[in-house]
């Protein structure tokens, strides 16, 4: 039976970084990934660019990433964006900072980093098996056995569980992580989809399906409870919503929809006017194109496209003149666009979100090492774990941190 110091399971962000970390540190290596090859998630990351991390400062990360922030505070202190991108310029790939703080390879192409990667871990010694499922993780004498498809077992005395989420499973994240973590004693928060589009209940969606709009605002829920988006980007799909506004507010929208069959959600067409401002503006245009249709004179106001279903929803006539409408269809527009009223039935699977919601619970995990407080010697690292945050490459980072952690920490003490 083959002996390693450390095995990695997983081929990701989080293994890769964690192999080539320990394999730095003199340590014996296998990777051990079920794909062709690595990294395959990452090809497919930032519409195929790559948004490998943010510029942010280590807090910004441990907010964005809510409750489970705390826990990963150590992992990004440890190997923070700055050093991230030093590691790739290391490795002769170039990155730069665009808005918001997103950082990407200067290729604009995400196989610039997947090759980076790779370079890596061959000139580390990391040794590479492919097309490798791990069926049964056991415990051995002085070390813990890994025995993969087609029967090869290896012993090693740490391992490293990267594998990833249950998000795009054709990218080789199909849960098995949890399974393996579970049949180990390890409890697994349940898995929700995050960064995901919604459905919705209204047909109307269908005829603007592919229109985006810039500069908006979604409330969901009501009353004091109500979450409240920034200003960004939402699109209309065939099913209902997406865009990065959508997607990052997808998981607590998720969440708060729990066992409840729909939620409202409404869209703020005009975040920057109030509707004292929207109707002076609405009454000027009136006055001045007073034989104008409405639905002509609302291209003003709004995409030509959306206006018919606007007005629709509104329950005003298309081809009603400008200065015939009467009080109560005026303020119906100014309220509709101000909160265009829509009800979210549900998500997309967890297949179709681009992380996972839920993993290995964290009280089961040392912060400042990432080994299993319940198996000594099993580390985790990336999407496994439970916590997820917002896109803008702050999810990837958390990978590349936690995988360094991961193997600085496993490597000790061998």
């Amino acid at each position: 039976m083959a002996i390693y110091d450390i095995a990695v399971i997983g081929g990701g962000p989080a293994g890769c970084m964690a192999a080539i970390t320990a394999a730095r540190l003199k340590k014996k290596v296998i990777l051990i990934e079920k794909n062709d090859s690595i990294c395959k998630k990452i090809l497919i990351t930032g519409k195929g660019r790559c948004n490998i991390s943010n510029a942010a400062p280590v807090e910004s990360f441990v907010e964005k990433f809510g409750h489970q922030g705390k826990f990963l505070r150590t992992a990004f202190y440890n190997f923070p964006s700055e050093e991230l991108v030093e590691f790739f310029r290391s490795e002769g790939l170039e990155l730069k900072t665009e808005r918001q703080g997103r950082i990407f390879p200067v290729t604009d192409k995400a196989l610039s980093v997947v090759t980076a990667l790779k370079n890596c871990l061959k000139n580390s010694g990391v040794e590479i098996i492919s097309k490798a499922r791990v069926s049964v993780i056991n415990r051995g004498v002085n070390c813990l056995v890994v025995k993969i498809s087609g029967g090869q077992t290896f012993c090693s005395k740490k391992i490293i569980l990267c594998v990833g989420g249950s998000s795009f499973k054709a990218t080789g994240s199909t849960g098995d992580g949890f399974e393996m973590a579970a049949r180990l004693g390890h409890t697994i928060v349940p898995l929700k989809p995050a960064l995901v589009p919604l459905k919705i209940e209204e047909k109307c969606v269908q005829y603007v399906q592919g229109l985006a709009l810039k500069n908006v605002k979604i409330t969901v829920g009501t009353g004091k409870n109500a979450l409240v988006s920034p200003i960004g980007e939402l699109m209309f799909t065939h099913f209902g919503i997406s865009g990065p506004l959508v997607l990052d507010l997808s998981g607590e929208i998720i969440s708060m929809l729990g066992d409840s069959e729909s939620i409202p959600l409404s869209i703020d067409f005009k975040p920057g006017l109030n509707k004292e401002q929207i109707e002076r503006r609405l009454l000027k245009e009136i006055k001045e194109k007073c034989n104008m249709d409405i639905g002509n004179l609302l291209k003003g106001f709004l995409p030509q496209r959306l206006v018919p279903v606007f007005l629709q929803a509104a329950g005003v006539a298309a081809g009603k003149k400008a200065n015939q409408l009467t009080s109560d269809e005026r303020a119906a527009i100014i309220n509709f666009l101000k909160s265009f009223p829509l009800t979210v039935t549900d998500s997309l699977p967890i297949e179709e979100g681009m992380v996972t919601n839920g993993g290995v619970s964290t009280a089961e995990i040392n912060p400042r090492t990432l080994e299993s407080k319940i198996l000594p010697g099993l580390f985790f690292a990336g999407e496994v774990i439970d916590g997820f945050a917002p896109s803008g490459g702050y999810n990837l980072q958390q990978a590349f941190s936690t995988g360094r952690l991961a193997g600085e920490s496993a490597a000790e003490d061998i």
